[in-house]
Formats: structure tokens, sequence, C-alpha cells
């Protein structure tokens, strides 16, 4: 198998006004560059689809797709991106966020979050869900790597996978943050990214997911339109759909793992039922994290 290219050295220049600092990460088609903006003078991060892949016309309208989208929208607890590019490279320039990632702040701590900061985190992340789904979009992915938190502010990032809703491919989406339907395959709705925002809260609670993570559990399925999906071995092929835990037997309570106040318990046990119908809507949840934290 031959290597990937190697990243863009710093001091590269990959688009008019904005200079290369130093390579931040490589996923399986896009690299990620801390960057530095001439017109804004100031940090920025640049995600371009990776050199290998950038033939692929398909991964380039995704990215530059994401891009557009990040940058017409607007609101508090969403990434913003300044601007896209379609040439030399397709390319999208996103605000610098300071914090850290939830998934970090979960390996990082020695305690829990209290209670209350559980809740606000999850009043924010069903903020800016609401907006995105006013916006004809669902996320698909959320998750604590795809969220910045700073001084108890939390920005969602991320829409690679996002889709209106409607029927989807077995499989989009991370392994270990998987809906029942997304894992299945089929008719997609806001129910899914309730189901986001509950596992998101029960490991940020808990310090783990509800279920087992597996090989490749943090692996998000990168090509949701490959006409494979589902046969992917890196989670096991069952009867041609996308086997996962959260097939197999419901999310155990947040109570076995950690002791919470009763409301917001409910709440996020509320998220994770295995049929969407019988979640709740997402001002639903709102309302039931906004009732806990009171």
């Amino acid at each position: 198998m031959t290597e990937p290219p190697p990243p863009l050295a710093p001091g590269t220049r990959p688009a008019p006004g904005y200079e290369i600092l130093g390579h931040l990460t490589r996923t399986g088609w896009l690299d990620l560059y801390d960057a530095w903006s001439e017109e804004r003078a100031c940090r920025c991060v640049i995600k371009v689809v990776r050199p290998d892949r950038r033939g692929e016309t398909r991964l380039c309208e995704r990215l530059l797709q994401e891009g557009r989208w990040l940058r017409d929208f607007t609101h508090p607890h969403l990434v913003r991106a300044y601007e896209t590019f379609d040439a030399p490279e397709p390319l999208v320039v996103l605000e610098t966020l300071t914090g850290e990632t939830l998934s970090h702040l979960v390996d990082r701590l020695r305690r829990r979050p209290a209670a209350d900061d559980v809740a606000l985190l999850g009043t924010q992340l069903c903020s800016a869900i609401h907006y995105l789904h006013g916006r004809g979009l669902l996320h698909l992915d959320l998750k604590p790597s795809n969220v910045v938190v700073d001084r108890g502010h939390a920005k969602v990032l991320d829409l690679s996978v996002a889709r209106p809703p409607g029927v989807a491919p077995p499989g989009v989406g991370t392994f270990s943050y998987l809906s029942p339907e997304q894992a299945r395959g089929g008719l997609l709705t806001a129910a899914a990214d309730v189901w986001g925002v509950g596992i998101t809260l029960y490991e940020v609670a808990s310090g783990d997911v509800p279920f087992d993570r597996g090989e490749t559990a943090d692996e998000t399925y990168d090509d949701p339109e490959d006409e494979d999906a589902g046969n992917d071995d890196r989670t096991g092929d069952r009867d041609g759909w996308y086997w996962c835990p959260q097939l197999e037997a419901p999310a155990p309570p947040i109570a076995t793992r950690r002791r919470l106040p009763r409301p917001l318990a409910a709440a996020i046990d509320g998220c994770l039922l295995t049929d969407p119908s019988a979640r709740p809507t997402v001002p639903e949840l709102a309302t039931a994290l906004r009732a806990a934290r009171a």
C-alpha cells in the first residue's frame, strides 16, 4: 500500500493571504492545519482534502458544502467558517477555537463534571442542533470529540456527514455513537441527533459510552455515499447491515454508571431509547435539561 504524501510544510501558502504554521491532524480523507490569516491578523484552521484523495470530486464537493454551510450559518454554539476556496485546491478556512474538546476533558479530569454543568452542556447542544434542524440538516455525528468547550461555552464542530432528514445508508456517523437507526440504515429524523446529544452527555457524565467501544470505536464513517456502506469489516457485517452493539440491547441506564439527580438522569436515558419516536424532541429535551438545572 502506497504511503500518502506528507502534509504541507510550515510556510506553505495554500491560498492567497494564508500561511501554514503547522499540521494539526489527518483523517481518512482530510488534513487540518494551523494557519495564519494575513487579512485578519490572527490564527485560523484550514481544512483541505488529503493530497492523495484530491482527485475524488465527491470528497471535494463535500468539503466545500460543509464550508458553505458553516460560512452562512450564524449561531453561538457552532464553529464558524470564514471562507472557502475552490482553487488552487478546495479548502475551508475555520475560526480557531480556544478551550479543549470534551473527549480531552473526559480523559483529563480526575473528577466527573458537576450535574449542573452536564445539564448546561446539554442545553447548549440542543440549541445548536435546533438551529441546524431549522436549516434542514441533521448533524449525525455528535460526540465529545466534535464539541469544544471554553469556560463553560460549547461549540459544535464538523458537518462532514450532515445531511437532510431522509433515507441514509447504514453506518453514517461514528461506531460508538450511532443511533440504532443510523447503524441499521433507512429513514433518519431529528431523533438521531437527540440520541447524539444523549450519548454525549452520558459519556461526559460517566466517563465512557454506554456500549462496547470495539476496536475502531472512534472512527467516523468517512464515505457515507459508498455503495458498500454497511459492509465495512471494521465493525462486522451481519446479513448485509452495519452491526454495532446498539442494535443488540438498549443502553444501560445512566444510574448504573453514576448517581445523578433524577430529572437529569431521566433526560439522558430518554435520549437513548431504542425507538426513535419514543425519544423527546429537541425542544422537549432542552426544557427538561433546563428544569434539571433549576
